[in-house]
């Protein structure tokens, strides 16, 4: 039997495993995290199905999730990639620069990336991020490869009833950030 895939579903999988997560989290009183909907104008509406056929954003969106894990505030997007190479485009300005606002506030921000082919999801740090967007800006390649992001992140794993339980990689970023600063 052949799988139906849909460009209109991209990510969809991902963030319902997210999601899931998200409540699981909730319910066990270790975070509380919510998805940011993208807010968007209806042009045109079939009445009779109900649904919204035509639609453009009103502003550009931030990121998909944040929050507060244990009182230290976070923030993070969800992303898939079919392919061993991430193309930035898929990430945008926008995105970028309130990600280090945020981070220069105190908080955690970061990509979940999950590599579909090879069924992995990963933790990738804002300052990873960020140095890949800054050797695109200088004039380097507009993407960074698996085997870069595997140097640079952590790999999520699953338990019990949290799909993706990101909460040990936030954990390990702090860990890794104090003692940067211990350092310095």
């Amino acid at each position: 039997m052949g799988t139906w895939k849909t460009r209109g579903l991209r990510g969809s999988t991902l963030e319902e495993l997210i999601n899931r997560t998200n409540e699981s989290y909730r319910e066990k009183k270790l975070a509380l995290i919510q998805k940011i909907p993208t807010p968007i104008t209806p042009i045109e509406i079939d009445k009779t199905h109900r649904h919204i056929t035509l639609a453009y954003f009103d502003m550009k969106s931030t990121v998909d999730y944040i929050g507060a894990v244990q009182g230290i505030p976070v923030c993070f997007d969800a992303k898939e990639c079919s392919s061993d190479t991430f193309p930035l485009q898929n990430i945008h300005p926008h995105q970028i620069a309130f990600m280090e606002e945020f981070e220069a506030q105190g908080g955690i921000s970061f990509i979940i990336l999950s590599y579909t082919e090879k069924d992995e999801i990963y933790y990738v740090p804002f300052d990873a991020i960020h140095g890949f967007w800054k050797r695109m800006e200088e004039g380097g390649r507009k993407s960074f490869t698996y085997g870069e992001l595997t140097e640079k992140a952590w790999k999520i794993r699953s338990h019990r009833d949290m799909l993706v339980h990101y909460l040990e990689q936030i954990q390990m970023d702090l860990d890794r950030k104090e003692k940067e600063e211990t350092h310095v």
